[in-house]
């Protein structure tokens, strides 16, 4: 296990917690080291994590596709090649500096450094698309409820929810990875049409309408 780090993945990213300016200094100085502080794009862990939640999208492409904690953009990179249009958005400065150039092969993709779940953006929705990796599970109770209000929102009438979040105790865990699926399961106005569980990782994903992926092609 990576000593920088909160479990052999990616730590997910700042949640807006009364002792946020503690967790700022300390995201300060991973990014004061490398622009990936979790190694997402080496570790063969991360990059088949990814692999797995595309796999799972049950459509082969999106109109407008929102990813809050992006970090430093390695998924959004992959969910950008599947959306006409991505908003990517992180807490820390350095995280957003590095998405944009990660992104910057797919000008339809944009990032913007947003303290999420209180600044959501409202203005861009519907999304048809809302992918919440790593990250829902440092948000505490309230924060939690208003994250899934807030999907439940701006999701459109044919929008798809993917939540993928790693399993394992660590410091600073607010929420299981189960306890803020169940959230979102309840809270969102979505079923689920695909579950993805291992000793590692959760990915679930859900739509408006729960149809399988024969269903919506008129194959079942």
């Amino acid at each position: 296990m990576d000593t920088l780090t909160g479990h052999a993945g990616a730590l997910p990213h700042i949640a807006d917690t009364p002792d946020r300016s503690e967790q700022q200094r300390y995201f300060d100085a991973l990014y004061a080291h490398s622009d990936d502080p979790w190694r997402l794009r080496e570790r063969w862990y991360e990059r088949r994590k990814r692999a797995l939640t595309a796999a799972m999208l049950p459509r082969e492409r999106y109109r407008n596709a929102l990813e809050p904690g992006c970090a430093n953009g390695e998924l959004s990179a992959v969910l950008a090649q599947r959306c006409d249009a991505l908003l990517a958005a992180d807490l820390h400065e350095s995280a957003v500096r590095a998405a944009r150039a990660r992104l910057a092969p797919w000008p339809h993709a944009r990032v913007e450094q947003r303290t999420l779940p209180r600044e959501w953006p409202m203005g861009d929705a519907p999304f048809d698309l809302i992918v919440v990796s790593e990250f829902a599970y440092y948000l505490g109770p309230e924060d939690l409820q208003q994250l899934a209000g807030r999907i439940d929102e701006t999701l459109a009438d044919d929008g798809c929810l993917v939540a993928c979040d790693w399993r394992h105790a660590f410091a600073g865990r607010q929420a299981s990875a189960e306890a803020v699926h169940a959230s979102f399961a309840s809270r969102c106005g979505v079923l689920g049409v695909a579950r993805h569980v291992e000793a590692d990782v959760l990915i679930e994903v859900w739509t408006r309408d729960g149809r399988s992926v024969a269903q919506s092609e008129s194959l079942a």
